[in-house]
């Protein structure tokens, strides 16, 4: 589960992600978070099911989840949730994370996993607009 920081996404030691990539990803979540003044988070790992509920729990325990987006992949499930809160949700529509989550999964499809949630993250950003 994280908290706003891709480190502490939840994954064995040797990842899906090599060190560049989970270095392009913090800084695409840090760039997000300063623009939008939300709290873009990523979950990679099972989900429980039903998986929205599980997304909705683990959205729960970000920091501050009324300003908080959580993009929820679980790869062995073939499952993607968007999570948004209350104020992020103002900002960001059904349409647009629904948009976002069918570039993310064309990606994942063509097993650019990284790809794709760098995608998401920058259109759900482009989407929520600065703060």
């Amino acid at each position: 589960m994280t908290s706003g920081e891709l480190t502490q996404v939840e994954q064995p030691s040797e990842g899906p992600f090599s060190t560049r990539q989970l270095l392009r990803l913090d800084e695409a979540l840090r760039i997000a978070d300063q623009a939008t003044g939300l709290n873009f988070s990523i979950y990679l790992g099972e989900l429980g099911d039903p998986t929205r509920e599980a997304a909705e729990e683990l959205h729960r325990r970000t920091r501050t989840p009324q300003r908080s987006v959580l993009i929820a992949v679980s790869p062995n499930q073939r499952k993607l949730e968007i999570v948004t809160g209350s104020d992020a949700r103002r900002r960001i529509s059904d349409r647009d994370a629904k948009l976002a989550g069918l570039s993310m999964a064309a990606a994942f499809a063509g097993g650019d996993l990284a790809g794709g949630l760098l995608i998401g993250i920058d259109q759900l950003a482009s989407h929520a607009g600065r703060s």
